[in-house]
């Protein structure tokens, strides 16, 4: 019998990657859950499997030799996942390279400008007294993420899914589309919010999305407890 694959994970756009691929490739999984706002992604324990100090990461039982295997970074989790189950990341070579380049992409470019904006547009008002400084970060990464949504949506004119067929790089960029907080309308992209509602309409994503639900606390919020987590997630205390 398949053992559970251990999910180390917090409800947050590169968590919600790995949940995704793991109820679209149908493997058993078992949520491990790393609170970012108390700081236990900053734990020796979790630092074994993710050196980097960030979720999410897994280990999986039935590694390729029969032993256990770690792996953090999210592009690599999918990567192992698609390849060990045959499913959403072709095997063919130019197939393969189609799908690398999008999800490289979503890595290197979306994930990090989307993540920029988000914190510039929802959190960083709460970290600093003096607005003034925060009006370039603002403008700057709310226009990368906008030019990004552009590339989306000129690849999506002609085709369903982000390398032709539906696959990994679809579970990587889907959770990182997040127009309320980072400034933009959907409208304005209309392949891409096409291909948005496609992809969210699908019941392992549904699945994904919502794991740990219940779990996430509101950084943005008021409050002594949201202000002690954003420290914390945010380095603005001794670890």
């Amino acid at each position: 019998m398949t053992r559970p694959i251990e999910l180390w994970y917090w409800p947050t756009p590169n968590g919600w990657k790995i949940s995704i691929a793991l109820e679209e490739m149908g493997l058993p999984y078992e949520m491990k859950p790393v609170n970012i706002g108390v700081g236990e992604q900053f734990t020796p324990a979790f630092q074994a499997i993710s050196p980097n100090g960030r979720m999410p990461a897994i280990v999986d039982p039935d590694g390729p030799d029969g032993m256990p295997l770690s792996i953090f970074e999210s592009g690599a989790i999918l990567q192992y996942l698609g390849a060990k189950t045959g499913k959403f990341y072709p095997h063919d070579l130019r197939g393969k390279a189609e799908v690398d380049q999008w999800l490289f992409w979503q890595v290197g470019g979306l994930g990090p400008m989307a993540g920029q904006t988000h914190h510039f547009r929802q959190y960083a008002p709460a970290l600093t007294k003096d607005q003034r400084h925060l009006a370039y970060g603002v403008r700057r990464y709310t226009n990368e993420t906008n030019r990004l949504y552009g590339v989306m949506d000129r690849r999506l004119a002609d085709r369903p899914y982000l390398a032709g067929d539906y696959s990994i790089a679809d579970m990587a960029a889907w959770p990182w589309v997040l127009p309320e907080h980072q400034g933009q309308d959907l409208a304005d992209f209309p392949h891409l919010k096409a291909w948005h509602e496609r992809v969210g309409s699908r019941p392992a994503v549904i699945a994904g999305r919502a794991l740990g639900d219940d779990l996430r606390r509101n950084l943005a919020a008021s409050g002594k407890e949201a202000e002690e987590a954003r420290k914390v997630l945010f380095g603005q205390r001794a670890r």
